[in-house]
């Protein structure tokens, strides 16, 4: 790898695994040191995969750490701010800075719109935008008081960009993930600090294990129509998390130093047409 991140610190959510353990692998391989946040157990009734667990953040350390960078974990869930701030505060105890913010943590339910429930709908709302509100609450001030700049990373979906059928509650999280890069980019780049979110198709993480692709099936079912709007335009269909994590790591580093407020899709293509 470049060293392009040499001694920076990257706060993560949703560490434990998938998209958020290449995240963190990938940038400590490229010289950060690692501040891993992952709520590390149940998640939200109506979510039809596993959630991850303490030892999927342990064996993200044990990752990290054989890259030879440094790593802190603390197991929060993103919709508690405190929480959040107390992980951050850990982490700047032992680094004693922060430059890279990437709000990762999210939830997938999906369900045609009229068997969502509110709390089905509370819930994806709740974790995928307040949660990312929180994340970038509990760690931008001390990007800003560094007075060095830096890049804030949030991992929205193709479904950010193109609307994705049976999760309304999904899409419409996703879309204001876009909306609050943007906004935040416009206020934040009078510090230096850059942001912009990634927007990734099908992605092999645990996500996609579980009840998962039964869930998607039952709903795809009240509307066939529609099995076709996200088809991608390469034949590998799916990407691996370290493809979205090489996304992630240009846009934390100075290659992409004039790069924000922008849309990057990891998709295949499958949000063009």
């Amino acid at each position: 790898m470049t060293g392009r991140l040499e001694d920076k610190v990257v706060f993560i959510t949703g560490a434990a695994r998938g998209q958020g353990r290449a995240h963190a692998v990938r940038m400590a391989s490229e010289g950060a040191d690692i501040i891993a946040v992952d709520i590390a157990g149940p998640l939200p009734e109506a979510v039809p995969y596993d959630s991850a667990t303490p030892d999927d953040l342990a064996e993200t350390a044990r990752l990290v750490e054989k890259t030879g960078r440094r790593i802190v974990t603390a197991q929060a869930d993103t919709r508690d701010l405190e929480g959040l701030r107390r992980a951050v505060e850990q982490g700047l105890a032992e680094f004693g800075r922060l430059d890279v913010i990437v709000a990762n943590a999210g939830i997938c339910i999906p369900e045609a719109w009229d068997a969502i429930t509110p709390d089905s709908f509370r819930d994806v709302i709740d974790v995928n935008v307040v949660g990312t509100w929180n994340t970038v609450t509990a760690g931008a001030q001390h990007i800003i008081d560094g007075g060095r700049g830096g890049s804030i990373i949030l991992i929205s979906s193709a479904a950010g960009i193109k609307m994705q059928p049976f999760m309304v509650h999904y899409t419409a999280s996703k879309h204001a993930i876009t909306g609050m890069a943007r906004s935040l980019a416009a206020e934040l780049g009078k510090h230096s600090i850059r942001v912009n979110s990634v927007h990734p198709g099908a992605v092999n993480t645990p996500m996609g294990g579980g009840d998962m692709v039964a869930s998607l099936g039952r709903a795809l079912e009240t509307n066939p129509a529609l099995a076709q709007m996200i088809t991608p335009f390469l034949p590998a269909w799916i990407a691996e998390p370290e493809d979205v994590a090489a996304t992630v790591a240009w846009l934390a580093g100075d290659d992409a130093r004039f790069v924000t407020a922008a849309q990057i899709a990891v998709d295949l293509g499958s949000t063009q047409y």
